[in-house]
């Protein structure tokens, strides 16, 4: 399905560097989360990784198995750069769509906001798909008025309920209490589990 963000549209925000997303730093709703999970051996992927500190950060409290895919190959280039000792093989430089491998636990940070919403459904078919059994998506959904104007699109909890409840049991999804400043108020922090 051709969308108005493709890998062109992704390669040339990172070029001109016009990546207002991109904090500098793991995102502490997550990083609070990864502070609870106790399988250092996850497998876990992290989709639309950008730059992705929360890769690094993952890697740092000793998860082995940890994942990035990207459509644009710079973040990626940033990323090891950043962090030497990723290793070369966890950074997929590919489509999200065309990913066939399965996982324990995967991150949601600023990529399903950043997705035409015409792909909301086959996001969630494709992370059914790539999830193992009980599988976990866990992250962070934006909470505010969908409009035509985006990246990054919004939605509210009814509409995320709606779409992932068929494939999904919802452990929680409530508003983020610890979003970083300027995203405060604006973030449903969630974990849903595959059913």
């Amino acid at each position: 399905m051709e969308t108005r963000f493709d890998k062109a549209f992704w390669e040339s925000k990172y070029s001109i560097e016009e990546t207002g997303w991109d904090i500098g730093y793991a995102s502490t709703p997550l990083t609070t989360y990864f502070d609870q999970l106790s399988n250092k051996e996850l497998k876990i992927l992290i989709p639309g990784g950008g730059n992705c500190y929360e890769a690094e950060y993952l890697v740092e409290q000793g998860f082995k198995n940890v994942f990035v895919i990207d459509i644009a190959e710079q973040p990626l280039k940033n990323l090891k750069k950043r962090f030497p000792n990723f290793p070369d093989n966890h950074l997929i430089h590919d489509d999200f769509f065309n990913h066939h491998e399965k996982y324990d636990l995967i991150v949601e940070q600023t990529f399903f906001c950043a997705l035409d919403p015409v792909l909301r459904k086959k996001y969630v078919e494709k992370m059914v798909d790539l999830l193992n059994e009980n599988g976990r998506l866990a992250g962070l959904l934006f909470d505010f008025e969908l409009t035509e104007d985006g990246p990054p699109f919004g939605g509210a909890a009814e509409e995320y309920l709606k779409l992932f409840s068929p494939y999904f049991n919802i452990k929680i999804l409530e508003r983020s209490y610890n979003s970083i400043q300027p995203r405060a108020g604006r973030e449903l922090f969630f974990i849903f589990e595959k059913k």
